[in-house]
């Protein structure tokens, strides 16, 4: 979430449409003078939440730069008290405006709830707000519904984690339906609950609609659907894809790391690269898990193994 960019855009309209109809020049002015300075203009309610949340996102993340530095219980002790202050900020932030959704949102997903209560939390949290008509065209195009599509590429990502693949085929799609653009990243949610479904029509179609956009979850997606499938010939063919093509994935699958929980959203990352192979391996963990012998396969490989060996020499990465 570009807490920032939307709060300008939003402070920008909102003055527009005291002051305007403006120029597209005195538009683009008006724009600059709000980015150098957000606060002057957060003057209503709903903008003022957002400013808050966007503070509170800032301090949350420059707080864990040292993390690393830290043994794992000085690690935990740092990291629950950062999502403490957290939470208390989009509280604060909720006292300015009740209905700042995306306040509501990171509050929850912070709590760090198990996964069927959390899909519980999300739905009804979906169910409070869902009086906002969806925009026509690209929902994403709407900068004040954003929110709304954030919280449910979260039930999808929450349905997966839970175990309820169907769940989270449909919110995914429904998504997608509404932003067509896929600005949140459904499609990967989309793709891992085909694989859990065994959906390889499903997956071909994301896959054919998405060409030429693929991620380390497609790639992760079709080894775990061939395998489920026991068609071991061409699931060993993806492997060498997903190893090849995603930078560390060999290291990410045999060697699963701790990703940082997305508040709100995942974190961009480029395409392929280590960082979306970790996430996309956390993100199957559920159907990794439902699939105890796959680890066994992939580790069977030497090649896998090697390249995994291989990538954490080079990045200095416990083995």
């Amino acid at each position: 979430m570009n807490a920032w960019e939307e709060l300008v855009a939003r402070c920008a309209m909102r003055r527009n449409e005291k002051i305007g109809p403006l120029s597209d020049e005195a538009y683009a002015e008006l724009v600059l003078a709000v980015r150098q300075n957000p606060a002057d203009f957060a003057d209503e309610p709903p903008e003022q939440a957002l400013l808050a949340v966007a503070r509170a996102l800032d301090a949350y993340r420059a707080g864990g730069r040292d993390d690393d530095l830290l043994d794992d219980a000085a690690f935990e002790a740092e990291r629950a008290r950062r999502l403490g202050l957290l939470r208390a900020a989009c509280r604060q932030a909720l006292e300015l405006d009740e209905r700042c959704l995306d306040a509501r949102l990171i509050d929850l997903l912070a709590g760090e709830l198990e996964a069927d209560p959390l899909t519980q939390g999300l739905l009804d949290l979906e169910h409070e707000f869902a009086g906002a008509p969806v925009p026509e065209g690209d929902a994403w195009e709407d900068v004040f519904y954003r929110p709304h599509l954030r919280l449910r590429a979260a039930v999808a990502r929450t349905c997966l984690d839970a175990a309820r693949p169907r769940m989270a085929a449909s919110a995914a799609a429904s998504l997608l339906d509404a932003a067509p653009e896929d600005q949140l990243g459904a499609r990967h949610t989309y793709m891992l609950a085909c694989a859990r479904l065994e959906d390889e029509p499903g997956l071909g179609a994301l896959e054919a609609r998405f060409s030429g956009r693929e991620s380390a979850w497609s790639h992760l997606a079709r080894v775990l659907l061939l395998y489920k499938l026991d068609r071991l010939t061409a699931a060993r063919r993806a492997l060498r894809g997903f190893e090849s093509l995603c930078e560390g994935g060999a290291y990410a699958l045999l060697r699963p790391t701790f990703v940082e929980l997305y508040l709100p959203d995942r974190p961009e990352a480029a395409a392929c690269g280590f960082e979306e192979s970790l996430m996309a391996v956390r993100e199957a963990e559920p159907i990794i898990a439902d699939v105890p012998e796959f680890v066994a396969w992939c580790q069977g490989h030497d090649w896998l193994v090697a390249s995994a060996r291989a990538f954490a020499e080079r990045r200095d990465l416990d083995w």
